[in-house]
């Protein structure tokens, strides 16, 4: 990647989390200027978000248990909370993309990036050393702990995707039906 490359991308990134940080729906804004040119695809570009919110979420985690180096859970889980207050547009399409994955292939990368997630939640917490069910289950807890505090606009809550679902009938299945109306 070129050097006018890494800034073109790293400038359309800024748009599109300015995008969903002032839209706050949830849904990928890939309507912004540069994203077809700099991104090869949605899983890419959520990448490139999910990076931004853990670059984020670590400094946060930082700050955080500098001042509250006795509390760790509380602390771990009040910089997330403080994440998505500052990133909120990019936790709720992390969320949406995460609930609602267009493919398969964004479904696996979601649940990885969310299954991560919980480990270095748990990790910073105290409360797991490794990766394993047990700081997955820790770490799920620690989101859930700094989810109980946010305000509701920040939390997803629409029951149903914008766009429609993933149908679960083959294509043939699809066809017959158009065919037999």
């Amino acid at each position: 990647m070129s050097w006018t490359a890494f800034h073109s991308r790293g400038e359309t990134l800024h748009a599109v989390v300015d995008a969903a940080n002032a839209n706050r729906d949830g849904i990928l804004p890939m309507q912004v200027p540069g994203v077809t040119e700099n991104f090869t695809d949605e899983i890419d570009l959520v990448g490139a978000l999910l990076l931004k919110w853990h670059a984020r979420l670590s400094g946060n985690i930082e700050r955080a248990l500098v001042r509250e180096p006795m509390d760790l859970e509380a602390a771990v889980a009040a910089a997330w909370r403080t994440t998505a207050e500052q990133l909120p547009g990019v936790r709720l399409v992390v969320d949406r993309c995460t609930q609602w994955p267009q493919t398969p292939e964004m479904e696996q990368a979601m649940e990885r990036a969310r299954e991560r997630e919980w480990v270095r939640l748990a990790t910073a917490a105290g409360l797991a050393s490794s990766q394993s069910p047990a700081a997955v289950a820790a770490g799920r807890r620690v989101e859930a702990l700094a989810r109980e505090g946010l305000s509701s606009e920040l939390q997803p809550d629409d029951p149903e995707p914008a766009v429609a679902p993933r149908s679960t009938e083959s294509f043939v299945d699809r066809i017959k039906a158009v065919l037999a109306a």
